[in-house]
């Protein structure tokens, strides 16, 4: 399961944790018959006949790097029916303004439908969310739950956007710098000394993004991921884009929608983020729905004999707020083999990554019950450790929340000093008692050093015009993703004739990919029939 990131930058080095253009088409001389019908992606100068006919090399897929998933050690499994899966490069342009210029190969990867002739539909694209996340790592391993889909007629074909793992993937900093840097600020900078630290951990984690991708950091945009999207539904030979995007991967399936609507095929949008791109008020919608989470996690536990945090929800509140405090001034031990301790910050994230699911809630009961019985914090260091992609035998991180920092940072640059942030605290701590202290500070954005000033294009999403309805999905208590911005990306998009909304009364981020059955049955319907579920559908959990 892929899962959205949020932000705060506090010393982008060490916290980097969860908070959190009209498209023309232009003609398409020189692309091999059998693509008759599918344009080069438009709303910039035509692409030179190199990419626009280029071809894919299909091959066996090499063991994916640590820069996509550090604990993977082999190739993905065959399918149970033998098929295999196939890896093969993109050549796309560094910037589209200028696309006889610099190129960049971007990665995917496949496994083919059994369906022949009219029974095949095409190529079916994931995004898993993020931003930074790779698609080629993660589609294989969430292959299964897709394998209705490939018997109906879709290839499943994912990729690693530009800037993510093995497509120019961006690496600011190296594990040990990385985990001394998490150790040296154990809070959020209080103090003056506090804050003299943030800074230099954030120039010097800036500096390494330079030193490793400079050029490359202005062209992240999700504007340009979305015609990377085009030039591969071009090359794989689909007149549509049919399209699957979840938490981030929304996001970026809208802006295609905006940019591309004749070429929007089968779509659905699940996890859906809110179109809004005032960073006040993202940074309050995510506050609230990681609180409601804590909420109905804190409500099913106290029900529980064995619920560490006390008997009401009030006070378990009250303790984990309390909890969070003492770990700025004392760090929990763990048995990590480097000597790390759980501080205030890591325990926030291990803490928030549990609530994305309903299904790791019980692993936050054994973290909190760890610390409060033993005095030690061993599982919660494991769950921001697992969140933050590093692997427990080896130390390394996958290159996921540089890549987050870069994309974010090139779609909404700059961000408020920290006086202007501070002034929004109470307003935060009044959203959420555990977290709004934590979550004001994605208010710090992208920080002065940050290279890109400027926002290359703003972003827009409406759909008007699109060529098929675009579903999204939303479920109740999404934390990271809540239900009431789907309802405003609903309205961007053009209303509910363009992007009808399904909604699923129940918990965790995601509901197509959390498996219910009515959600899967309708999304399934929609994507192999083009069948269009009623807008304001409800599944119940």
């Amino acid at each position: 399961m892929m899962i959205s990131r949020k932000s705060i930058s506090v010393g982008v080095a060490a916290t980097t944790l969860i908070a959190l253009t009209a498209a023309c088409s232009s003609d398409d001389s020189g692309r091999p018959p059998e693509r008759a019908g599918a344009d080069q992606p438009g709303s910039y100068p035509e692409l030179p006949d190199a990419l626009g006919t280029q071809t894919l090399d299909w091959s066996d897929c090499p063991t994916p790097s640590a820069a996509q998933d550090p604990m993977a050690t082999a190739p993905p499994d065959d399918l149970p029916d033998g098929t295999g899966w196939e890896c093969a490069d993109l050549t796309v342009p560094l910037d589209y303004a200028e696309p006889e210029g610099d190129t960049i190969d971007l990665a995917l990867n496949r496994v083919v439908s059994p369906a022949g002739g009219e029974d095949r539909i095409g190529s079916l694209l994931f995004n898993f969310g993020g931003p930074g996340g790779s698609g080629v790592a993660t589609l294989p391993l969430a292959a299964e739950d897709y394998e209705e889909l490939r018997v109906g007629g879709f290839d499943l074909v994912s990729f690693d956007p530009r800037g993510v793992g093995e497509s120019e993937g961006i690496e600011c900093q190296d594990g040990p710098t990385r985990d001394a840097a998490s150790q040296e600020l154990t809070g959020l900078p209080d103090t003056e000394a506090e804050q003299a630290v943030a800074d230099r951990q954030d120039l010097e984690y800036v500096e390494g993004c330079v030193a490793d991708s400079g050029p490359l950091l202005p062209h992240v945009t999700t504007a340009n991921t979305a015609r990377d999207l085009d030039l591969m539904r071009h090359v794989l030979g689909d007149e549509r884009l049919n399209y699957v995007g979840i938490s981030y991967g929304s996001q970026l399936g809208a802006a295609y929608a905006n940019l591309f609507p004749e070429r929007v095929g089968r779509t659905v949008l699940d996890a859906v983020v809110d179109p809004d791109p005032d960073p006040l008020h993202q940074s309050l919608l995510d506050a609230g729905g990681f609180q409601l989470a804590l909420d109905h996690y804190l409500e099913d536990c106290v029900q529980r004999a064995s619920c560490p945090v006390g008997d009401d929800v009030a006070a378990g509140t009250r303790w984990l707020s309390q909890l969070l405090d003492d770990l700025e001034e004392e760090p929990l031990p763990t048995d990590d083999p480097d000597g790390r301790l759980l501080t205030s910050l890591l325990a926030y994230t291990g803490i928030v990554s549990a609530l994305y699911s309903e299904e790791t809630w019980e692993y936050l009961t054994l973290g909190l019950t760890e610390v409060r019985e033993q005095g030690a914090g061993s599982l919660l260091l494991f769950l921001a450790d697992f969140y933050n992609g590093r692997d427990p035998a080896t130390g390394a991180y996958s290159s996921q929340n540089d890549s987050f920092t870069a994309i974010r940072c090139a779609d909404q640059p700059g961000g408020m000093s920290t006086e202007e942030l501070l002034a929004h605290e109470e307003e935060f701590i009044e959203t959420s008692e555990v977290f709004g202290r934590y979550m004001v500070w994605g208010l710090a954005g992208c920080g002065e050093h940050w290279p890109v000033t400027e926002v290359a294009e703003p972003q827009d999403y409406d759909a008007t015009g699109a060529a098929e309805p675009i579903l999204l999905v939303a479920t109740t208590g999404d934390p990271a993703t809540p239900h009431s911005g789907a309802e405003r990306m609903r309205d961007a998009m053009g209303g509910p004739e363009v992007a009808p909304l399904l909604t699923y009364d129940g918990e965790g981020h995601g509901a197509y990919t959390g498996g219910d059955a009515c959600v899967v049955e309708a999304v399934n319907a929609h994507l192999l029939t083009g069948a269009v579920p009623e807008d304001g559908l409800v599944c119940q959990g």
